[in-house]
């Protein structure tokens, strides 16, 4: 699932991006009204986290735009608590609202409820990048044609993460946080969950295809495989 988040706060914008990725989804900015409408015909997003005070075009004239030509679901972020604002921007399309500041947990939380209320909260069990075929449920992977290659769980949110977001480099930081939650986890554990990863996945460990490494940064599924 896509998410666009538009917000001219980049600070904010990158704290919503990183609490959506850790949710499973591939996420996508925009800074401006105008970037904002120009990503949406782009991307086609599943929802969007739309702020309300923006540069060349506020929130409720991208909202509008967009209404006029897609249902997809919008949640509009404003730090405006007056009644005669938020019935405008429900008036105009938006699916539900959310004030400034709120916590990573409630943003989550109303995404959740939007995409259940507007039915497109449903996840596909199986997912695609290249040659990798992943069935999340049943915890396996298959290369091509090849066998199914059974996952640990850990294996299996490492890998449905990266092809989530196959073409980007992904901070160590956040796939620990991804990978092990509340549980925690740490730099020499993902090291070697990833060795066991490309043990099964890559057709030569020691020269990975799949997975790349970028020192001190991260790690990234290639999206070309």
């Amino acid at each position: 699932m896509i998410a666009l988040v538009i917000d001219d706060d980049r600070v904010l914008a990158d704290l919503i991006a990183f609490t959506l990725r850790r949710e499973g989804f591939q996420v996508v900015q925009a800074h401006d009204g105008l970037a904002a409408l120009r990503r949406w015909q782009e991307t086609q997003p599943t929802i969007i986290i739309l702020d309300v005070n923006m540069p060349q075009l506020d929130g409720f004239a991208v909202c509008r735009t967009i209404r006029q030509q897609d249902d997809v679901p919008i949640i509009l972020l404003t730090v405006r608590e007056e009644e005669d604002d938020i019935v405008r921007g429900l008036e105009t399309g938006a699916d539900d609202y959310v004030l400034k500041p709120f916590s990573p947990r409630q943003l989550v939380a109303r995404v959740q409820a939007v995409l259940r209320r507007t039915g497109r909260g449903e996840q596909t069990a199986v997912r695609q990048a290249g040659g990798l075929v992943l069935d999340i449920n049943r915890r396996e992977v298959r290369l091509g044609d090849g066998p199914p290659i059974n996952l640990t769980p850990l294996e299996n949110r490492l890998l449905n993460y990266l092809i989530l977001n196959a073409g980007h480099v992904l901070p160590a930081e956040e796939i620990i946080s991804h990978v092990w939650g509340a549980e925690g986890g740490d730099r020499d554990m993902l090291r070697q969950l990833v060795h066991r990863l490309r043990a099964k996945i890559e057709p030569d460990p020691t020269h990975p295809v799949y997975i790349e490494t970028v020192p001190a940064l991260g790690y990234g599924l290639v999206k070309s495989q």
